[in-house]
């Protein structure tokens, strides 16, 4: 991906200049490509997570919304093997559409937007024979023709407008090689739109998207208009979402339970920003209900947008953008724990005391990762430390004389920097309350979590999600430590292992836990003689 970032891809054309009438020269230049395209393209192929064809349609839709469509119209023509997609957004310009054919190339800002640099349609190369792409864009109208010719050549021409457009706008057309790919399934297009754009189907998300879809927006397969399917639940709750003492729900989403299990894919709470979602399942959220099985969710967050990966595909969890996502998190985190509560759905009483019993450990594993951070750097995504050794999560907040970043205080204590009071918030952290903003300083924490779950077929005795440490609790391990009173060791030594994946290689883990466990048993010694000089001192 950082490849493909860093890349200036180049495209050449020969001179067509541009009529008064704003028509263009049709057939009288060729463009080409001129790098590893099959090498680029199957790189970011591997970046995202889903198959490819799903990439494809997900992103090609994402392009659209973030150039204001309101329209999208998907049909497929098994005949001709090919795939249309038409929008009433923006469209480009004649030097926006040359460029559009350069792999690397794009005229977004970093930050904004859910769709990456016109990726869909560009991955589209690498399962068709042909695209055409026909745009308008005030007088300007045009349209291309582009095909993978081989490794290294993408070569692209001008050519008549097909019409498939109406009115302003971009239209794509793909020819697939294969026949039956699903990309021509309009059962495919149809359940993939509704997974990753499950929000603008549902009326319940309409107030929180209309300042980013005013008119809302239309998805429609072979003519016709998709629908929520969000009524199959036996219970259905919404959540509202709040930052801080806001009263403005930063955002809006909803639980709901059904009598029935559900299957692998729909279980969980799924994310989703300006209408796409980015994450599913309960893994994310670092919260279990008593029957997972049964519930689900969906939270929508548009200031998430600008917290997502440079490939749009999941979010960023460091930086000042990594703090928004982390208080977001927490936030819809807290939400959902309320809601399981009235149900009823919540952990039985031993797993409570564990939790309970989690609580001064999570504390002084996190000590323990800040004073590691110096030695094993790739510990920073978690936590990073500034001078006075507290623990802090990077929030973007200024820098101290050293060049570190000036954070929002953990749970170990101390104060915010002072900053200047802004008249009104700027930006989404801002209006968070996050630090950066105007809010007073407030003391959070965002940490390192512990959460136990049984995978009773897992062999390891635990993992790292996110910033939460799974321990396995039907690991014979565990059973035998809680029968010794050992857990706090146990812990320990869970959350080492599962950091050592992250912190090190392979051939350096077992180096990483003898030096976790050895800062761990000096904290324990630290805090008895802080407790003991405290108790000499009353």
């Amino acid at each position: 991906m950082q490849a493909l970032c860093n890349l200036t891809a180049t495209a050449a054309a020969g001179p067509c200049p541009l009529p008064s009438a704003g028509r263009v020269c049709f057939l009288s230049s060729v463009g080409e490509t001129r790098v590893d395209l099959l090498h680029l393209l199957e790189d970011l192929r591997d970046a995202y997570p889903g198959a490819l064809e799903e990439t494809i349609l997900t992103e090609v839709v994402a392009n659209a919304l973030d150039s204001g469509a309101r329209f999208l119209t998907l049909a497929t023509d098994p005949a001709r093997a090919t795939l249309t997609v038409i929008d009433d957004g923006s469209g480009m310009r004649r030097r926006e559409l040359r460029r559009y054919h350069d792999i690397a190339a794009s005229t977004k800002t970093r930050g904004q937007g859910i769709g990456f640099a016109g990726v869909g349609i560009k991955l589209g190369l690498l399962v068709g024979e042909e695209v055409v792409t026909e745009t308008r864009h005030g007088s300007s109208h045009g349209a291309t023709s582009w095909h993978l010719a081989s490794r290294h050549r993408a070569p692209w021409r001008w050519i008549e407008p097909p019409g498939m457009l109406e009115g302003r706008g971009t239209a794509v057309r793909l020819r697939a090689r294969n026949p039956l790919s699903p990309l021509l399934d309009p059962g495919f297009l149809d359940a993939t739109l509704r997974r990753h754009y499950a929000p603008l189907l549902d009326p319940l998300f309409a107030p929180i998207l209309a300042p980013h879809y005013p008119h809302g927006v239309v998805l429609a397969v072979n003519g016709r208009r998709l629908e929520s399917d969000s009524g199959d639940a036996s219970e259905r709750a919404v959540i509202q979402v709040r930052l801080g003492r806001k009263r403005k729900p930063a955002a809006l989403g909803y639980l709901a339970r059904n009598a029935v299990p559900l299957p692998e894919d729909r279980r969980g709470v799924a994310v989703s920003t300006l209408g796409k979602v980015i994450r599913q399942g309960w893994d994310w959220l670092g919260v279990t209900p008593a029957a997972p099985e049964h519930v689900h969710g969906l939270v929508e967050a548009p200031a998430l947008a600008e917290c997502l990966t440079l490939n749009k595909a999941d979010f960023v969890r460091v930086g000042s953008r990594g703090a928004v996502y982390l208080a977001h998190r927490k936030a819809i985190q807290e939400a959902v724990l309320r809601q399981l509560a009235d149900w009823g759905d919540v952990r039985d009483r031993a797993e409570e005391v564990r939790q309970r019993m989690t609580r001064p450990l999570e504390r002084e594993l996190e000590r323990v990762v800040v004073d590691l951070a110096a030695d094993f750097p790739l510990l920073a995504t978690l936590v990073a430390q500034r001078t006075g050794h507290q623990g802090r999560l990077p929030m973007g907040g200024g820098k101290t004389a050293d060049g570190r970043a000036l954070v929002l205080a953990s749970a170990t204590g101390g104060e915010a920097p002072p900053r200047a009071e802004p008249a009104t918030p700027r930006t989404p952290r801002e209006a968070a309350g996050l630090p950066g903003g105007g809010a007073s300083p407030r003391l959070a924490h965002y940490g390192l979590g512990i959460q136990f779950e049984e995978r009773p077929d897992d062999p390891e005795v635990g993992r790292l999600l996110e910033s939460t440490v799974w321990v396995n609790a039907a690991h014979p391990a565990w059973r035998r430590a809680a029968a010794s009173r050992s857990e706090g060791y146990h812990i320990a030594l869970s959350a080492a292992l599962a950091l050592a994946r992250l912190a090190v290689e392979p051939a350096q883990e077992h180096a990483f836990v003898t030096a976790f466990l050895a800062r761990w048993g000096a904290a324990l010694e630290d805090r008895g003689r802080r407790r003991l000089r405290g108790d000499a001192a009353s």
